[in-house]
C-alpha cells in the first residue's frame, strides 16, 4: 500500500522541482531610465553600423507601407498605417538586442552571428510574439475603419489632403481625431506592457511567451510612472522620427532598442534554477 501512494508523490516532487522559477522584477527608478537611455547610445556610438543598417531597413518598411497605402488609393489611411508599423518596431529590434548583448558580455559582433541569433528565433517562443504584436496591429486598423465610418461616414477620399481637409475643419472630423488617439494610446499602452521586456527575455532565454509577457506586465506595474513615462518618451520620439519620410528612424530605432536592452537588464533577473 505504501509502496503505491509513494510513487505520485515522487513524480509530484519530481515534477515541482523541475518548474523554472519566474523571472524576478526588479522596481527601478527614472535614474534608471536615464542611465539605460546612456547606456543605450553608448551602444550605438561602439557599433553604429548595425544600428543604422537595421533602423534603415525598418525605415523603408514604414515607406513602404505609406506608399502602399497611396497605390491603393487609401491614402487617407496612410497616417493610421503608420502608426500601426511602428508598433512592431520591438519585434524588429531583436537584432539590437542581440548587438547590446554581444557588447555587455564582451563576445564578438559580426553580421552572420546577428543574423544568425534573428533566424534562429523562428523555431522559439519569440515568434509566437509576432501573432501578438499582429493581433495588436489588426485591432489598431479596425478600429480606424469603425471610427472614420461613425465620424465621416462610408465614404473615401480622392487624396490624402482632402481627408486631412475634413479631419481638421470639421467637428466630426475633429472628434474622430480625439476618439482614435485614445483609442491608439490604449492599445499602445497595452502593447507596451506586453512587449517592454518580453521580447529581450526571449531573445536571451529560453521561456515560454505567456511567461514572457507576465514579466512584461509585471515590470510595468511594479515601476509604473518610470515605465509609462518611458512609453510617452519612444511614442514621441517615433512620432517625430516618421516625420521626414521616416528617416528619423534610421537612428532613433537603434538607440531605442540598445536601450530598451539595458532597461530590460535593470528590470529582470533569471534566478538560478534549483537542481
Amino acid at each position: 500500500m505504501s509502496d503505491n501512494t509513494s510513487t505520485p508523490q515522487g513524480s509530484g516532487a519530481s515534477a515541482t522541482a523541475g518548474l523554472r522559477p519566474m523571472p524576478k522584477v526588479n522596481k527601478i527608478t527614472v535614474n534608471d531610465v536615464i542611465d539605460a537611455f546612456a547606456a543605450g547610445l553608448a551602444d550605438f556610438r561602439r557599433a553604429p553600423v548595425y544600428g543604422l543598417a537595421i533602423g534603415a531597413f525598418f525605415a523603408l518598411g514604414g515607406l513602404f507601407v505609406v506608399l502602399s497605402a497611396a497605390a491603393l488609393n487609401m491614402s487617407y489611411l496612410s497616417y493610421p498605417a503608420a502608426a500601426g508599423f511602428v508598433l512592431i518596431g520591438p519585434f524588429a529590434a531583436v537584432g539590437l538586442y542581440e548587438v547590446s548583448r554581444r557588447l555587455q558580455n564582451g563576445e564578438e559582433l559580426s553580421w552572420s552571428r546577428i543574423f544568425g541569433t534573428m533566424w534562429a528565433q523562428k523555431g522559439r517562443e519569440l515568434s509566437w510574439m509576432a501573432f501578438v504584436v499582429l493581433f495588436i496591429q489588426i485591432m489598431w486598423m479596425y478600429q480606424v475603419r469603425l471610427l472614420l465610418a461613425l465620424f465621416l461616414g462610408f465614404r473615401s477620399f480622392a487624396s490624402f489632403d482632402e481627408f486631412l481637409t475634413q479631419v481638421i475643419s470639421t467637428p466630426e472630423g475633429l472628434m474622430f481625431l480625439a476618439v482614435g488617439h485614445v483609442v491608439g494610446a490604449i492599445l499602445s499602452l497595452i502593447l507596451f506592457s506586453l512587449t517592454v521586456v518580453s521580447f529581450p527575455l526571449l531573445m536571451e532565454e529560453d521561456r515560454d511567451f505567456i511567461t514572457a509577457m507576465i514579466t512584461s506586465v509585471r515590470a510595468v506595474f511594479t515601476s509604473p510612472a518610470p515605465m509609462i513615462g518611458w512609453a510617452f518618451v519612444v511614442t514621441a520620439v517615433l512620432i517625430v522620427s516618421m516625420a521626414p519620410a521616416f528617416l528619423g528612424l534610421v537612428v532613433s530605432l537603434p538607440i531605442l532598442g540598445h536601450t530598451t536592452w539595458h532597461l530590460y537588464k535593470k528590470c529582470v533577473e533569471i534566478p538560478e534554477e534549483t537542481l
